[in-house]
């Protein structure tokens, strides 16, 4: 009797342990797809949010109204192999090559209204036209290896962007690219620190 109940302990015990397992599995499985940094979205959904040009606005001396026809007319760069990486660190798109301007061509374009060459506190926001938004410091745009790496790209594996509005900001050297990477791209705003 006594090694009946050790057996059936035995197989309880392990039972029990395996379901744990397999819950634990499951709660991972279900936490990677929350993880995830692109909920797809339909067409009709995506077609709402498209946007045709983007506003250069804020602390800027001119105010610029932007289209892909005037972003090829700047100086064009073709940025190799970029991954859209999201926080959780799942590889959401990749692109063997994609075309546009430098974020900092553009708002030389603009030109910054600093004071002196000493005013350098400003903050310049990417805004979707769904309101999701990436920052820059004037520092990491205009004194920093990010500012080489910010680009308005209205390209991407030789055909026009479409999906997701003309033109898409990425930060080609971020860790994670997905939190800077903003679809639907309506406007670049430059603030000042108070």
């Amino acid at each position: 009797m006594k090694k009946k109940t050790i057996i059936i302990t035995a197989i309880t015990i392990a039972f029990t342990f395996n379901m744990c397992n397999f819950s634990e599995k499951k709660q991972k499985k279900m936490q990677d797809k929350n993880d995830a940094c692109i909920v797809p979205i339909n067409k009709e959904d995506s077609a709402k949010y498209i946007s045709k040009k983007i506003e250069i606005i804020g602390e800027v001396e001119k105010s610029l109204i932007l289209t892909v026809d005037s972003l090829i007319k700047m100086n064009v760069t073709t940025i190799e192999n970029f991954k859209v990486v999201c926080q959780s660190g799942a590889n959401m798109k990749e692109n063997k090559s994609c075309k546009g301007v430098l974020l900092k061509d553009i708002l030389n374009k603009a030109k910054i209204k600093q004071h002196t060459h000493k005013d350098r506190n400003f903050y310049i926001v990417a805004r979707a036209t769904d309101n999701y938004k990436a920052t820059f410091s004037w520092a990491e745009i205009f004194n920093n290896p990010t500012g080489e790496n910010v680009y308005v790209i209205f390209e991407e594996n030789g055909n026009p962007i479409k999906a997701q509005g003309d033109m898409i900001l990425i930060c080609t050297n971020d860790i994670k690219t997905g939190p800077r990477h903003v679809y639907w791209l309506k406007s670049i705003e430059v603030n000042r620190v108070d």
